[in-house]
């Protein structure tokens, strides 16, 4: 109905029993394979509110959540890990070295917005990702303008 849900981290975990919970969101819980590790994030939409402020790609301690039943064809992504500055696991389980962090989406007439960031408190004592949560709510809001269109992979 045009209400806006902002997510956090956990939020893949939550509702498993509730499929409608799933599509709203985005995407389910599928593990976190390297635990807390230090990761290089790129940002794949330095056009958002929520990630023009970040640079092009960064580096950031948390605890990295890997989305299932998530599709490039119905949220897009802002924000992804790169995966070729990590070691091979066994437990990762996305195509093409896609391992989406933060997307955005419509539901309905609703915007939708989940990033797997804030995992440890000093994740929150970041400015750059408080300012990320911060834009993410006036976006969901409508108070600002960001495109949720899905694109593929490298567009």
């Amino acid at each position: 109905d045009g209400k806006g849900f902002v997510a956090a981290h956990t939020a893949l975990t939550a509702w498993a029993d509730w499929p409608e919970f799933g599509d709203l969101l985005g995407g389910r819980y599928d593990g976190h394979p390297w635990n807390t590790v230090a990761g290089s994030v790129i940002n794949d939409a330095p056009d958002v509110p929520a990630t023009r402020h970040l640079p092009p790609s960064f580096t950031i301690t948390d605890e990295f959540y890997q989305p299932s039943a998530f599709s490039r064809a119905n949220a897009r992504v802002l924000l992804r890990l790169d995966l070729s500055k990590l070691p091979a696991h066994p437990d990762v389980h996305v195509l093409n070295g896609d391992l989406p962090l933060v997307w955005a989406k419509q539901y309905g007439k609703g915007r939708v917005f989940y990033a797997t960031f804030a995992h440890d408190a000093a994740t929150w004592d970041l400015r750059d990702i408080r300012q990320m949560y911060l834009e993410a709510i006036k976006w969901a809001l409508g108070l600002t303008e960001g495109d949720a269109t899905p694109r593929p992979l490298g567009r």
